[in-house]
């Protein structure tokens, strides 16, 4: 088995780098619009589907290839809070979070030649009331612009977070504990390495 990652995200390289799996990295894109009246669980699960759909026409050439891709949104109330465009759109996704909780979905889906499957894990986030000064330094740190929900549990963002419910590195972007499991079901496991010296 060959397998490839269909994201470019640096956040999931480096918590795929830490399963000791020997993977490539394929970029592909898609479009990632959410459509009129889907809901949030079925909108997060048909991206990630699409996305390993597409990454795998990309290497069908390769009769082993194994293709993991995902995709985590931010869910407050039903509304999807996609990444901010700009820094009112930023500020305002801080703001409505603060001393609330709300959902992380990450959906991930593995293709190979005969067969797709796709997972969701939902983590709850709860996050600690915010300062309006907290707000605009958060925004100088220029940590939100490519982040779903406009804050990295991984990063600086990290502070506003009192407690979780689930998988925090379904957060992060990529549920490991899953991913791992679903992997071994395709007898794909890490590398052995000989630590003798």
């Amino acid at each position: 088995m060959t397998l490839y990652l269909a994201s470019t995200s640096p956040r999931r390289r480096a918590l795929m780098a830490q399963t000791d799996i020997s993977f490539s990295v394929l970029d592909i894109a898609i479009d990632e619009s959410q459509r009129p009246n889907e809901l949030a669980n079925a909108y997060v699960e048909r991206l990630a589907k699409e996305k390993a759909e597409a990454g795998f026409n990309s290497v069908q050439d390769d009769e082993t290839a194994v293709v993991l891709a995902a995709d985590t949104i931010v869910v407050l109330e039903d509304k999807v809070l996609g990444k901010p465009e700009d820094k009112e759109q930023a500020q305002a996704m801080l703001r409505a979070l603060s001393g609330r909780s709300h959902v992380v979905m990450t959906a991930f889906a593995i293709k190979a030649k005969d067969q797709i499957r796709v997972q969701r894990v939902n983590t709850t986030v709860f996050f600690r009331p915010i300062t309006s000064k907290e707000v605009e330094w958060y925004w100088q740190t220029g940590e939100q612009q490519d982040k779903a929900g406009g804050y990295g549990i991984q990063g600086k963002g990290g502070i506003f977070v009192s407690t979780i419910s689930g998988s925090y590195s379904a957060v992060v972007g990529l549920p490991l504990a899953e991913v791992m499991t679903a992997l071994h079901g395709l007898d794909i496991f890490p590398e052995q390495t000989n630590s003798a010296s």
